[in-house]
């Protein structure tokens, strides 16, 4: 599962972020490292980005950045 496909209020811990290029790299030093916790905070009004809270910020990423990101969702 990715971080684009969870719902607001949704939550979970991050696996792996994907990519071998400047995005992946920003999106690392970002703080959204394999192991760190999650939460998805809500999204804008058409949808796109999404705003997620992580290392106790919160974080706004467009869909296709966090389509990067590979997590495991809390149930």
């Amino acid at each position: 599962m990715t971080l684009d496909q969870i719902e607001p209020g949704g939550s979970g811990v991050v696996t792996a972020v994907s990519g071998e290029d400047a995005l992946t790299t920003r999106i690392l030093e970002m703080g959204v490292t394999p192991g760190c916790a999650f939460a998805v905070i809500g999204t804008a009004p058409l949808g796109d980005p999404i705003e997620v809270e992580v290392r106790g910020y919160r974080l706004s990423l467009r869909k296709s950045e966090a389509a990067l990101v590979t997590v495991e969702a809390n149930e």
